[in-house]
């Protein structure tokens, strides 16, 4: 028999819930953002590492090294439902990068770069009608740092993204806090 949930119970439940610790919501920060972009724990550490060697500072640049990589730039051109989905496009050989194909989902793009679809993936109908067209028909905006050609189906980078051209609620400087520990 399922038990109801009633005001009294709810008010219980909530009471017993600790606030979150310092650490918990750096932790929680840092599993949200790797979590969003679809990475692995040691990838995201090299990226971190890669941020913390620049001039730049380091939460900044996390997040425009990870707004970089090819499956993130697939995604927001809108090749793709999904970032999943992009780094299976990416893998399956159906992205170029400057007319060469690019197999890794991690490739960091730079400003200039030709981002298009294979010749072969433009056969597939079912594909390019269910997520191509469908998604470039959406009234989603590609970034302001990216350029978008839906005839030809390419785009190009046009500057490396910066912290406001990332709209989700991040506090990156909670992923700092964690790492410097």
């Amino acid at each position: 028999m399922e038990r109801k949930s009633t005001p009294a119970t709810q008010e219980q439940s909530s009471k017993r819930m600790r606030k979150l610790s310092e650490y918990g919501r750096q932790l929680e920060e840092k599993q949200k953002v790797k979590n969003m972009y679809g990475m692995l724990e040691r990838q995201f550490k090299r990226f971190f590492k890669m941020a913390t060697k620049s001039q730049e500072a380091p939460g900044e640049r996390l997040l425009s090294l990870l707004e970089r990589r090819l499956d993130n730039v697939v995604y927001r051109f809108k090749f793709s439902v999904s970032r999943q989905q992009a780094r299976q496009i990416i893998v399956h050989g159906h992205i170029l990068v400057n007319g060469k194909k690019v197999y890794s989902p991690s490739y960091l793009v730079n400003v200039n770069d030709e981002i298009s679809l294979a010749s072969n993936v433009a056969e597939k109908k079912v594909f390019m009608e269910q997520v191509v067209e469908k998604r470039l028909n959406v009234g989603i905006k590609v970034p302001e740092w990216l350029e978008l050609n839906k005839k030809e189906y390419k785009g190009r980078i046009l500057r490396f993204p910066v912290r406001s051209d990332v709209q989700t609620p991040i506090e990156e400087h909670l992923i700092v806090e964690l790492y410097s520990k």
